[in-house]
């Protein structure tokens, strides 16, 4: 039984072996809008992993006294509880009292906040004016709490 063979045409061949190529016009294409994205996302986020600590890491830094960790939330998220031992310094107010952020590169400073997209904008911030020396914890106080670590309430 003979096979039915479709009609292609000299365009419509150009057409149909560049797409099924791979290195045709989709593929390239395809391969731009996941580099521009890729680059989108790097821009969106500011920072890079050197700019961060690990959740696990803050914490024992915090534990054996070897870094400050400021928590940048405002004060009605400090009051779903706070790590033990973590300044209290909310974003809002961080431009009337930059003097509190120890400025002794030697000492270690970690920003945290909810979820860290507001402590990696406050540590490009803060770079900006010369704190080389502060990082931002990833995951932030959600996770703290999702793992069910030890919080505190604040004083009021």
């Amino acid at each position: 039984m003979p096979v039915a063979r479709p009609v292609v045409s000299a365009s419509t061949r150009s057409i149909a072996s560049a797409s099924a190529s791979p290195t045709g016009p989709s593929r390239r294409f395809a391969l731009l809008g996941l580099a521009a994205l890729a680059l989108a996302l790097a821009a969106c986020r500011g920072a890079d992993a050197a700019d961060s600590v690990s959740l696990d890491t803050a914490r024992a830094e915090l534990a054996a006294g070897r870094a400050v960790v400021i928590d940048i939330r405002e004060p009605d998220e400090h009051l779903t509880g706070v790590a033990a031992g973590a300044r209290l310094l909310p974003m809002s107010r961080l431009a009337a009292r930059i003097g509190e952020i120890p400025t002794d590169p030697s000492q270690p400073v970690l920003l945290i906040c909810r979820t860290q997209n507001r402590s990696s904008a406050t540590l490009k911030a803060l770079r900006e004016r010369g704190y080389a020396h502060v990082r931002y914890v990833d995951g932030g106080m959600s996770e703290w709490a999702r793992r069910g670590w030890p919080m505190v309430t604040p004083p009021r």
